[in-house]
């Protein structure tokens, strides 16, 4: 872990300074706690004592700001955005609230007089399992910006016991286990039992008549679970606003029935409980049974009613508020479509319990929900079977039904007689089993939806949604995604941002197009050097984690070529290893070969259900086993790869990359945040023009970036006329070898199964969706530049810092920004 600069105060010659105010009033509050919450003196105290009590000190300087964050809210009465996610990958906190807070030094002083070191009691901290990928991040770098731009915002998601999963490779298998974060306690969480909320499942409807006739749907016979709040703050930099993020954790309603437990019946008796309790006890539960899949059904209108309930309650708790304004008030962002029911509990809610008529709950409801789309694959769209929806869900199925009638009548009056139309935007999809389409729900309940691209946004208005665009006229935005500069630069690389520091004020964590001053230095020898020397620091630190966790000694001379992401067929990770294999190829027939020396970097993890991308890491892994123990590549070429990928091993693992893979299919990856964190540390893409990509390359300029492959329109012609990776196979000698040798047993002779053979079957045989032969040509001749680039250092030096001086744009301070103006309607409310 890269050590912060030591404090100012630190003792000079063995004389101990007196402490400053601020960090005198912080030692005493953490010597507090680990007397009076921990049961410790400073002489018996864990690291993990030290980081608790650390933790808990810091949250009551957030708790202060929060307080009067909220107070500053309530009396304005101000308008809200409330951001709904499944997930949210916060990774640690530590650090990054100490950053926010402004508290570094003072933190580092106090402990430091007590004889501790503020980086070895962070290093004691799990990183939170409440999220999975891309989307998650991108989640928890808006709630970072939302509280540093003072605007008025809540998080909403799941409170998981347990995570994704704790990823182990056992023979270069991946093999899960439970992602148990909680152990030890999460300090910054603060519970909120006041506010629990009940929900409803399961059931039926039955029909009610009123005294003239007229018959209502009343909902009954559920069963009730509870919503559990805890709270967690996110403080903004430099800033005084500390906004929080609500997550629900599931109870039952009772414990246990003492009778039946009483009378012997003990697993009978806590069957209720457990039941509850299951629903927010895992990360997306696996998905291939039914089972599973009820399960994730039932998590997702779980957390988006506690939510609205809450949402409901705290704009109620203002008199001078009604329905009339409630969507003046409120604005509820849907982040992608896990929480799309929450269009229809509110609809329910209105006509349910507070007796509207359709039209006016419908204005209501679709005047406070936006949706962010963040896929362009229609089978990654969510879709509920019928039969799965009415029974755990048989009111709102019958409210889908009624909404899909409103909306047919809006087709119908649109494009008369046209049932083409109508079946592409029902909220039914017809023809074998039926479903509810969640993204239709999400957009027809919307008033806004955008993209999280360029590129990616005009992709869904011409061809995932071009009938609701036409229906809709002006509902589809974009709003480029983006990081948070504090955590993917001020903290995860303190030595490049002291360096920037030093160079341009400290004015950028704020402000990141002020990095565009480095460009003056890039073709200075000094600041290469400088820029490069820290690189190189880096690539010593991840070398020792690289030697720990996979047991390969890699050179930090070497050019470190990463990609790290979820692992998915579409990111084409098989197209990196294919890669590897024909290079391998080459040095194994010539050893003579002049190749930069390269250190392949990975990290991912795939889905338990998902059988291929499991295959691909055990092919990885089964290549490196073979090439890093290879004395013919004389260290030449080396793999690692990295097991159970979190946020706290990117942090390490992102500054010390020089070649950041961003390779997937184009149209595929609907932005994409790695390609943003890696290029701002100073890392250059190779990459095909898709997602942000495109957007990065208008940045650094097509000098500092390596494109390769088929453009969208390209991909998009050759499904058409009929794609062919066998053909690719035939007519290129070097694939046609590489792929030979990868599906014969050489890899994983021995093993009773033959996974890169699996592999290579999906290249062929499976027709190869994802267009990797296609594109490998391209991507080879692609990394033949990268080698020349890398061998000329004062050029490559020069694109690294153009790559970080240029990608300004992509802060998520800018994309909150485009949030707030374009779609929320959202002001600043300094707080005092």
């Amino acid at each position: 872990m890269p050590a912060f600069p030591s404090p100012k105060s630190k003792a000079q010659n063995g004389t101990r300074k007196t402490l400053s105010a601020e960090a005198a009033a912080i030692q005493s509050s953490i010597l507090h706690y680990l007397k009076y919450k921990m049961g410790r003196d400073s002489e018996s105290a864990t690291p993990r004592d030290w980081w608790i009590a650390t933790a808990t000190a810091v949250r009551d300087r957030m708790i202060e700001r929060g307080l009067e964050t909220y107070k500053a809210h309530r009396q304005g009465n101000v308008r809200r955005v409330y951001y709904l996610s499944l997930e949210y990958l916060i990774g640690r906190l530590m650090l990054n609230n100490v950053i926010n807070l402004g508290l570094h030094e003072a933190i580092g002083e106090a402990l430091e007089d007590v004889g501790q070191n503020f980086d070895r009691i962070r290093a004691q901290e799990e990183d939170m399992g409440l999220g999975n990928g891309g989307l998650g991040r991108l989640a928890a770098c808006y709630l970072d910006s939302l509280s540093t731009m003072d605007l008025p915002a809540v998080g909403y998601g799941i409170h998981y016991e347990f995570g994704l999963f704790r990823q182990e490779f056992v023979n270069g298998h991946q093999i899960e286990h439970p992602d148990n974060w909680l152990i030890y306690g999460a300090p910054w969480e603060l519970v909120r039992p006041e506010f629990t909320q009940p929900v409803r499942l399961f059931g039926r409807c039955e029909q009610v008549f009123d005294d003239q006739g007229n018959f209502t749907w009343r909902w009954v016979d559920t069963k009730t679970i509870l919503g559990f709040p805890y709270d967690i703050p996110v403080a903004g930099y430099g800033t005084t606003t500390v906004n929080i993020l609500r997550l629900w954790a599931s109870k039952a309603t009772e414990d246990f029935d003492l009778k039946v437990f009483n009378e012997g019946g003990y697993i009978e008796a806590v069957r209720e409980k457990a039941y509850g309790e299951t629903i927010s006890k895992v990360l997306y539960p696996n998905d291939k049974t039914e089972t599973g899949r009820e399960l994730r059904l039932v998590q997702q209108y779980f957390f988006v009613t506690c939510s609205l309930r809450d949402i409901i309650r705290r704009h109620f708790s203002n008199p001078v508020n009604g329905w009339d304004n409630f969507a003046d008030k409120q604005c509820i962002q849907l982040n992608d479509t896990h929480p799309a029911l929450a269009i229809v509990e509110l609809l329910r809610i209105l006509l349910d319990e507070e007796g509207m008529v359709f039209d006016r709950a419908w204005d209501i409801v679709t005047h406070v929900f936006a949706y962010t789309n963040h896929t362009l694959m229609p089978e990654a769209l969510e879709k509920w079977s019928i039969p799965l929806f009415q029974r755990v869900l048989p009111r709102h199925l019958r409210l889908v039904f009624q909404v899909n009638d409103h909306l047919m009548r809006l087709c119908e009056e649109k494009w008369p007689g046209d049932h083409e139309k109508k079946r592409v935007v029902s909220l039914i999809e017809e023809g074998g089993a039926k479903a509810v389409r969640m993204a239709n729900l999400s957009v027809v309940g919307s008033f806004a939806v955008n993209g999280v691209a360029e590129l990616h946004t005009r992709l869904l208005r011409a061809h995932l949604f071009p009938e609701f665009d036409d229906l809709y006229p002006g509902k589809f935005v974009n709003v480029t995604n983006g990081i948070t500069p504090r955590r993917w630069l001020r903290a995860c690389n303190p030595r490049l941002s002291a360096l920037i520091t030093a160079r341009i004020g400290d004015g950028w964590p704020r402000d990141l197009d002020q990095l565009k001053k480095l460009e003056k230095w890039a073709d200075d020898p000094g600041f290469q050097d400088e820029f490069m020397a820290i690189k190189r620091q880096n690539k010593v630190d991840l070398s020792a984690i690289i030697k720990r966790e996979c047991g390969v000694e890699v050179s930090p001379d070497a050019l470190f070529d990463v990609q790290i992401k979820r692992l998915h067929e579409y990111k084409r990770q098989h197209l990196n290893l294919l890669h590897i294999v024909a290079l391998y190829r080459r040095l194994v027939q010539n050893p003579q070969l002049d190749v930069v020396p390269r250190v392949f970097v990975f990290a991912a993890k795939a889905a338990p259900g998902y059988d291929l991308a499991k295959a691909i890491i055990k092919s990885i892994n089964a290549v490196a086993a073979h090439v890093n123990n290879d004395p013919r590549v004389n260290g030449r070429l080396k793999i690692a790869f990295l097991p159970n990928y979190r946020v706290s091993l990117a942090a390490r693992i992102i500054p010390a990359a020089d070649l950041s893979e961003q390779i997937s299919t184009a149209g595929k990856e609907a932005s994409g945040t790695g390609n943003m964190k890696l290029a701002l540390n100073g890392a250059l893409t190779i990459g095909t023009l898709d997602g942000a990509n495109v957007e990065i390359r208008e940045e650094v300029g097509d000098d500092n970036i390596f494109i390769f492959g088929q453009t969208v329109e390209e991909v998009e012609a050759l499904r058409a006329e009929g794609y062919s990776p066998r053909s690719h196979y035939e007519q290129d000698e070097e694939l046609r070898a590489v792929l030979d040798w990868l599906g014969s047993d050489y890899f994983v002779k021995g093993e009773p199964t033959n996974l890169p053979a699996m592999v290579r079957a999906s290249l062929l045989e499976g027709g190869d969706p994802f267009m990797v032969l296609a594109d490998f040509r391209s991507y080879s001749d692609a990394q033949l530049k990268v080698d020349a680039a890398y061998r000329d250092k004062r050029r490559w030096a020069k694109m690294a810092i153009l790559n970080t001086a240029r990608v300004g744009k992509f802060s998520s301070d800018r994309s909150i920004r485009d949030y707030a103006d374009k779609i929320w309607k959202l002001r600043r409310v300094a707080v005092d």
